[in-house]
């Protein structure tokens, strides 16, 4: 019972060191078969997480059955940093993403959604070219508005249908802009029209690869729906955080193990 905790932290060690190798081998998959940027966009991060994880768990397994308390510090060591980071990203997580909702529009089964009311940081991060680009190409090639396009719906079902954040800021114009409605993704502009009061009515056009990718309303309907994924992650942390500090508990109990058998030899 007195070396229970190297055996633990040895089984969840395999258990991590398993699980990394397909997380790898879909990083390396991605990199020869991403067609898409954001396809391409994943890979790194995939690949960089698989090899961490693998190493990790390396050195607490054998850390921990081999009684090498160098690797087993050094595991320790890495899980406290882990730890910490996780704390630092979900109270950051629950600071920015604090701000921001959307608002009910009179007769509409969908809300829309402003920029203005998100946090600083998030509209600095949507508002950089080279951010936005990539989104921006995500989007149409992830086609979200092409269900949309394909309800044929008439007016009265469009104005009651439950449109998610991004459909209802990036494929259609502000409800303000009183633009004609033809389908859900397309909507007649007055020959000459000039907004100065919604300047997201200037920037829609019926292309579909442009419909209203470019609008600030766009750009809050991606923050909004990054608001309800980060708080969902954020949750997820806290559960995460719990089962890391058990384990780290464990490991240091593991590492005390093998301090004491490293020592016990010299008292013979």
């Amino acid at each position: 019972m007195a070396r229970f905790s190297n055996s633990l932290i040895g089984v969840l060690n395999v258990i991590t060191l398993v699980l990394s190798i397909p997380i790898i081998g879909g990083g390396i998959w991605l990199s020869q078969r991403a067609n898409t940027d954001c396809e391409k966009f994943l890979e790194r991060p995939l690949v960089a997480l698989g090899v961490f994880l693998f190493l990790v768990s390396l050195a607490g397994f054998v850390g921990a059955c081999c009684r090498n308390s160098c690797l087993l510090w050094l595991y320790l060591v890495v899980m406290f940093l882990l730890i910490l980071l996780l704390v630092c990203f979900t109270v950051f997580a629950f600071v920015v993403t604090n701000k921001g909702a959307g608002e009910v529009v009179s007769g509409r089964g969908f809300k829309e959604y402003r920029l203005g009311d998100y946090s600083d940081w998030l509209q600095r991060r949507v508002e950089k070219a080279s951010n936005w680009r990539r989104i921006r190409s995500c989007l149409q090639q992830g086609k979200v508005c092409e269900s949309l396009q394909n309800k044929n719906q008439t007016w009265d079902q469009f104005v009651k249908d439950n449109l998610s954040p991004i459909q209802s800021g990036c494929c259609k114009p502000p409800s303000a802009c009183n633009f004609t409605y033809m389908s859900g993704t397309a909507w007649i502009k007055p020959p000459g029209f000039n907004s100065s009061d919604v300047p997201d009515c200037n920037t829609w056009q019926n292309g579909q690869s442009t419909l209203c990718y470019d609008c600030q309303s766009c750009k809050a309907g991606v923050l909004a729906n990054l608001k309800h994924d980060w708080k969902k992650v954020a949750v997820a942390n806290i559960i995460f955080l719990i089962f890391l500090v058990v384990v780290y508990s464990i490991g240091c109990c593991a590492f005390r193990n093998n301090r004491d058998d490293n020592h016990q030899p010299r008292y013979k």
